[in-house]
């Protein structure tokens, strides 16, 4: 127990807060807060204390991400959300920055890609692109590849969206869609990356993206079924994405 009440507040002397708080009874054994102020969290966690408010409704972890913000000296706990429940709510931007509507993708499987233009697994974009050929010559438009080029491995996608749609068209042949630039990870990353690392966490329940080029396989029902790292090779996806693109019955209870 902490037995000087200094240590439980970061502020001193006899500031607003402070006289809000209040002590109560010391017949009760202990100090404690009236029901209408900050609960303060464990001290081990955080150097500075850190309060939540009564008043928040807590929220499912799939629904939002914890970030930290510096306030006068401390650091608070910020609840950032997103109205996004099902992979068909999403509506990144593409390459002219319009919204892509993920409701045209329902009943399909889709494979997502984080990729960059100057990465080791750049050449992994022929393997894609043949894979992509094939299965649309038997699924047809029931197969959907997405590319999303990011910037934060290594500074490996230094362009614009025109330059990366130019360097991928004429190295490789691509005619899957590359879409807008985006993050994957950090404050700024795109709400479809937080939903599909939060569906399906990598080794030891890591969620974060490692590298470019891993890969996130979403079944005709909308769910992920599966995340592959950066040296999984292309044409060992074959087998993964035929066996959700004959899961047909999937498709008609959406």
């Amino acid at each position: 127990m902490l037995r000087n009440s200094k240590s439980f507040w970061p502020c001193r002397g006899s500031s607003p807060l402070r006289q809000s708080i209040g002590l109560v009874g010391q017949q009760s054994g202990g100090l404690h807060p009236p029901a209408h102020s900050p609960r303060l969290l464990s001290t081990r966690a955080f150097r500075t204390p850190t309060y939540f408010f009564p008043t928040l409704s807590p929220l499912p972890a799939s629904k939002t991400s914890l970030s930290r913000r510096h306030t006068s000296g401390s650091f608070i706990l910020v609840r950032k959300m997103s109205s996004a429940t099902s992979f068909y709510d999403f509506k990144p931007l593409d390459k002219r920055n319009q919204e892509v509507n993920f409701e045209d993708y329902k009943g399909k499987v889709v494979l997502i890609i984080n990729t960059a233009s100057k990465c080791g697994f750049t050449p992994q974009y022929e393997g894609f692109e043949k894979l992509y050929k094939q299965l649309r010559e038997k699924y047809s438009d029931d197969v959907v590849f997405l590319g999303f080029p990011c910037n934060q491995f290594g500074s490996q996608e230094p362009g614009t969206n025109d330059d990366i749609q130019s360097f991928c068209l004429v190295n490789y042949g691509v005619s899957f869609p590359i879409l807008g630039k985006i993050d994957v990870n950090g404050d700024n990353a795109a709400p479809l990356y937080n939903w599909l690392k939060e569906q399906q966490p990598g080794i030891l329940g890591l969620k974060r993206v490692k590298w470019n080029f891993e890969k996130f396989l979403v079944g005709r029902d909308g769910k992920v079924k599966g995340r592959w790292a950066s040296t999984t090779k292309p044409d060992a996806l074959e087998a993964p994405i035929v066996a959700e693109l004959e899961k047909k019955d999937a498709a008609s209870n959406l």
